[in-house]
């Protein structure tokens, strides 16, 4: 978890204004990791904070460059990028196509076999994005319920 807004800001050589303290505050408070510019701006809105979607994307941009955010665009479902808070830490991700619920992954043997992969094809590995596209084994999936608010 990020340990100080200010601090953060600073360490990406981004100046700490208001609009931005703000948003890295929503993507840190937010119940789900990855959350779109929408998402953002309806939940500054919601907190009072006069503030334009423009200028929401704007700044998450400015985040992406800076190294405190990852954008992700997962096919299907919304047409929305969504974006997370940049921890240093490799994970992939599970999509559900029915609620569009993500599920961050880490495992071991799915690395281990890509590094194997990369070096024998005469690569060597810089980065990688593994996505699943994944529909609910559950008919009555919460996260559904949720999706279609």
């Amino acid at each position: 978890m990020m340990a100080n807004n200010n601090t953060d800001l600073k360490r990406a050589g981004l100046q700490v204004t208001i609009p931005r303290m703000k948003i890295l505050e929503v993507m840190t408070k937010s119940s789900t990791k990855h959350i779109s510019a929408e998402d953002v701006y309806h939940e500054l809105v919601r907190d009072g904070t006069r503030v334009g979607l423009a200028t929401v994307y704007r700044v998450l941009n400015q985040f992406e460059s800076a190294g405190l955010v990852k954008r992700h665009r997962f096919e299907g479902g919304s047409t929305s990028a969504v974006y997370e808070l940049e921890y240093g830490d490799h994970h992939d991700h599970m999509v559900c196509g029915r609620c569009r619920h993500i599920v961050e992954f880490c495992d071991k043997t799915v690395k281990n076999r890509i590094a194997k992969l990369v070096t024998q094809h005469g690569f060597s590995k810089e980065d990688y994005t593994l996505t699943l596209y994944v529909s609910c084994a559950k008919p009555d999936c919460p996260n559904f319920k949720e999706y279609m608010r």
